[in-house]
């Protein structure tokens, strides 16, 4: 496993992958072709439901639809939190302030992977790997 997928490109690639960038859409087919494991944080599960009911943006496919895919992805791994993810946490937040991003992005960061995103105040943080 060499990439964490933030919340925001996992839902585009399930759902609206023509909004996918040039690179992440490269990586992620790499990625299914080689049956490759990727990652998502736990946190992504909670943003999912959050979204799916009064999130910011509109999801083009249900929650169940969502779960279902997350469900059938043979080579996703959930990424619990831990400890030193939290502790992690605690060094992002003035430069990320978002706490779903902080724990993301220390997700990435204590298991040495890259976080495929397009978030801008993630990558001008420079404060983890990114794949754009």
């Amino acid at each position: 496993m060499r990439v964490l997928i933030d919340t925001h490109i996992f839902l585009r690639w399930i759902s609206e992958p023509q909004r996918l960038s040039r690179e992440q859409t490269r990586i992620l087919s790499e990625i299914t072709r080689r049956r490759e494991p990727f990652a998502i944080s736990d946190i992504t599960l909670v943003e999912i439901a959050f979204f799916s009911s009064a999130g910011p943006i509109r999801l083009k496919l249900s929650l169940n639809e969502i779960f279902s895919a997350l469900e059938s992805a043979p080579s996703l791994r959930i990424l619990p939190m831990t400890i030193d993810i939290a502790r992690e946490v605690s060094f992002l937040v003035n430069a990320l302030r978002d706490p779903g991003d902080c724990v993301i992005v220390a997700t990435a960061r204590v298991h040495g992977l890259r976080l495929l995103t397009s978030d801008r105040r993630i990558i001008e943080s420079n404060t983890v790997a990114v794949i754009e």
